[in-house]
Formats: structure tokens, sequence, C-alpha cells
């Protein structure tokens, strides 16, 4: 069986991943307290009905919140691996979130502003954030894009192996806070100053093709391609679950968008699980 548990910031998009979850094959339960994830595993798993299992657990639970890494030494006594997903977003994004949505944060009772809520919840999920094996921030994502995320991650044909995802960004959009490694691409001739090219990106042919028709566009793309071939496997040794790389340029529109195709290109010619979005690209 494979089990997930799932956390992170009231708020970062845990609903969202719960249904693209479910849309994959998972059996999905929704805010369980932390001291019931090993009974319910358990009962789950002599049932023997559902293969891939998430739960979702966090701070609505109360102070049994706090037993959740109890729960985790419960599971490895009965056997039942386990991974760990936190689900994030900035803190603007979530106080802007719940303004939209006119929800109460579940912290927010005895505190001044959903600011100070947050903060706390920040300080009471610190572990498990550090702890994670799947970590996703989703301050930019639509929910289309989250969905393509998650199942990057776990709908691969061979799901438990070290997933990698391709990301392009714009750096005047800020860097993802969930990247592994950022490759700067902003020295290479920007496409943006090209009349014909301007509004194209780097999914249309013209837009690549000038990018790569520098020396040192691909020299660095050689550079690049043996640095990941080195560091990948040292990775995957180490048990690492996915592998972000995020390529930016000034916008997200172009150079990026080339290089982080070229990336996942080779990684699936290569034979690993990959996928690619680009964040900044319709912005």
């Amino acid at each position: 069986m494979e089990f997930v548990v799932i956390t992170g910031m009231s708020g970062a998009g845990k609903s969202c991943v719960v249904n693209s979850l479910e849309d994959i094959g998972f059996f999905c339960a929704d805010n369980l307290p932390a001291k019931l994830i090993p009974v319910f595993a358990q009962l789950i798993k002599s049932t023997n009905e559902h293969e891939r299992v998430a739960v979702v657990t966090d701070v609505r639970a109360g102070t049994s919140f706090s037993e959740l890494f109890d729960a985790f030494d419960s599971l490895c006594e009965l056997q039942i691996p386990y991974k760990l997903m936190f689900i994030d977003a900035d803190d603007n994004v979530l106080i802007n979130r719940y303004k939209a949505t006119r929800r109460k944060h579940p912290l927010q009772t005895g505190f001044e502003s959903i600011g100070a809520a947050i903060t706390q919840e920040r300080k009471l999920l610190a572990h498990a954030r550090a702890q994670a094996d799947y970590f996703l921030d989703t301050s930019n994502l639509s929910a289309t894009q989250c969905r393509v995320r998650v199942l990057g991650m776990f709908s691969a044909d061979e799901h438990k192996q070290m997933h990698i995802h391709c990301m392009s960004f714009g750096f005047k959009h800020g860097i993802p806070n969930d990247a592994d490694f950022v490759y700067d691409v902003r020295f290479l001739p920007n496409p943006f100053y090209i009349p014909e090219l301007k509004n194209l990106t780097g999914l249309d042919s013209a837009v690549s093709d000038y990018v790569m028709q520098f020396d040192e566009a691909k020299e660095y793309e050689d550079h690049l391609t043996k640095l990941i071939d080195f560091t990948v496997p040292l990775c995957q040794k180490e048990g690492r679950s996915q592998l972000i790389l995020a390529f930016g340029c000034t916008g997200g529109h172009h150079r990026s968008v080339t290089f982080a195709q070229l990336l996942y290109n080779h990684l699936l010619k290569n034979g690993y699980s990959a996928s690619v979005s680009h964040r900044d690209i319709l912005k």
C-alpha cells in the first residue's frame, strides 16, 4: 500500500491536491486527527481494498496535531511505509485567499489578525515542513497548474521512483520557493527585443531556435546536462522523492521556457520520470 500523509498551511490548496489524487485512484480522507492515522492505515491495510491512500491532517484537528510524529512512529511499528507531503504558500498569498473567500482561519480565534494566526501556524508546522518527502508551493499556481504538479509527482508508471519537475519562471515575479536548483539564463540574448519574437514564447520554435543559435547557449546547455546527469543519481541515492529544477529569465516567457523544455526532454530521453511547467508564461 502506498500511504501519503498530507499537511501544510491552511489555505495553501490541500483540497486541490486531494481532488487531484482522487482522480488518479487514491482513496483520500480529509481532516483526520493525527492520533487516528495509524488506526486508519491499519484498517485500510487489513481490508486490502485500496493500494493508494492519502490522508490530510492539519491544525484543524486541534491539539492532536502535535501527535503527528508519534503517529509516524506507530506507522513504522506497524510496518506501513508512508510519505509526508507539505503544501505551502507565501503569507501574503494566504492572507489574500482568506480575504477573497471570507473564510476564517482555523487558528484566528484569540489572534488579532489573519497574519498573526498564520505566523503561529508556521511555528506549529515547522518540523513537519522540514521533514517532508514532497513539497509543493502553490503561491503562483492556478488550480490547473497545481493539478499538473500533483499528477506529475504521483501518476508516473514507476511512481515510487524520484520524480523530476522542470519549471520556467521570471525573476521579476520572484524565485520559486520550492525549487531545489535554480539556473539563471538571463545572460543570454533576449528575444523580447526582437519585434517578431516579443509576443511569442519559448514553446514556439522561432524563439527556441533564436535562443539556441548562440554558441554560449549551446555551451551552457552542454554544461547543464552534464551537471544534472551528475546530480540526479546522487539525489536518488539520497532517497529523494522529488526534485525541482527551476530555470529563470527576466519575464519567464522566452529563454527560461526554452531551457526548461530542453532539460525536460533530456530527462525523458534518459528514462527519468519528469514533467514540465511554465509558471509565468501567461503573465
